[in-house]
This record gives C-alpha cells, structure tokens and sequence, in this order.
C-alpha cells in the first residue's frame, strides 16, 4: 500500500478496535495492513491477539493468516520462529 493509504486503514482499524476490542474483522485487517506496510511484528501480535480473543473465529482465520506471514517470511526468519513458538503454546496451553 502506498504510505498514505497505508496509514489511512491502520487508524481506521485501529479507531474501529479503540470502539469495540472484540471486533475480531478489524483485528485481523489491521493485521493484513500491517504486514502489507512493512510493520511485520505488529501484524504477527495483532493475530496472536485475535487467536487469543477468538481462536475459533471465523474458521480459525487467525491461525491461517499467521501461516500465511510466515509462508511469505519463510522459515528461517526470526520472526516466523518467535511467532510459530508463541502461537503453539496458546494452541496447547
């Protein structure tokens, strides 16, 4: 997303979140949106955030979003190891 735009749907779905925390479509689009610009880390607890608040929402989307970051940030990055460590203790705990 071009910068503009970029920052335009995070503060959308931030102030939608800021309005109503368990609005778990917003979540997981600030999420999308984070990942698309670049803030990676964010988007990742973002979706651990949502996995916790609604792990069976939506057919896990959550869950499957987060394969997808870490499919597309490929197995050695540090990122998809912290993620997938974090995301397997909530799924087990």
């Amino acid at each position: 997303l071009p910068a503009p735009l970029f920052e335009q749907a995070r503060n959308e779905f931030r102030a939608r979140l800021a309005r109503d925390p368990k609005d778990h479509q917003a979540r997981l689009d600030l999420a999308t949106a984070l990942f698309g610009g670049g803030e990676r880390e964010s988007a990742v607890d973002e979706l651990l955030e949502l996995y916790r608040l609604g792990r069976a929402w939506n057919e896990e989307a959550a869950r499957k979003q987060m394969v997808k970051f870490f499919e597309a940030m490929g197995p050695a990055d540090p990122l998809t190891i912290s993620g997938r460590k974090r995301l397997s203790s909530m799924m087990f705990s």
